[in-house]
């Protein structure tokens, strides 16, 4: 069986929103939410809070789950996630040994049920992955860039030669909300995609993420429509 553990990433520090992290989201703090997802998903073996916030370690320690101080050289809006999930994973596995596979949920994309992590998990181990990245389904998104000059240039599609919707191949959003890998790749490429890397599909309303009080007011609607009732 293979060791699977969860790394969770939430500085304290927010530019957007104050305390982003822990505000409140349907009546709990925004971590609690993913928190509670993994703890419900099968096949996670251990579940780890990594923060430069007493207060965002507090809160999850509450809630059961392990918790790493992140130090404040890598906690800075520069730092990577992967400089995070490094550290972490060496504290882990100076704790419990050898790790197989990491998941790794985003704490502002809370539009996720524990099915969709424990799909994700199960694709991952069949399909043979070794990085995955959690996706939704671009329908009809038609995106356009300016160029240097200030002019106009279609991205993912020729507006000269325009297909009709159902001869325009399949795109995928990386939506954010959770990546898995093994740690030897994120170790060897500082990278959390490298091998064989998959996907996992989820609904297109999943994909929202919170980094303005906009989104915050979205994403409580949909979880209020489609998670809640």
């Amino acid at each position: 069986m293979a060791n699977v553990v969860a790394i969770i990433l939430a500085r304290g520090g927010s530019k957007g929103i104050p305390k982003k992290n822990i505000i409140n989201f349907c009546g709990k703090p925004l971590i609690i939410w993913t928190i509670e997802q993994l703890q419900h998903a099968k096949g996670i073996d251990s579940i780890w809070v990594s923060s430069d916030s007493e207060e965002i370690l507090s809160i999850s320690q509450a809630c059961g789950v392990k918790i790493i101080n992140r130090p404040d050289d890598i906690s800075v809006d520069s730092a990577t996630s992967e400089s995070g999930w490094l550290h972490a994973l060496e504290i882990i596995e100076s704790k419990i040994g050898q790790i197989d596979i990491v998941v790794a949920p985003q704490v502002t994309s809370p539009l996720r049920e524990p099915h969709d992590i424990e799909r994700g998990l199960k694709g991952f181990q069949e399909q043979k992955c070794d990085s995955m990245f959690s996706c939704s389904i671009a329908k009809d998104l038609f995106f356009w860039e300016k160029t240097s000059t200030g002019l106009l240039k279609s991205i993912n599609y020729d507006y000269k030669n325009r297909k009709r919707r159902q001869d325009i191949s399949i795109q995928y959003i990386e939506n954010g909300s959770f990546y898995l890998f093994k740690p030897k790749i994120l170790k060897e490429y500082n990278n959390r995609f490298g091998g064989k890397i998959g996907i996992t599909q989820m609904e297109f309303w999943k994909m929202f993420e919170i980094d303005s009080m906009e989104d915050l007011k979205m994403c409580e609607a949909l979880m209020t429509a489609f998670l809640l009732k």
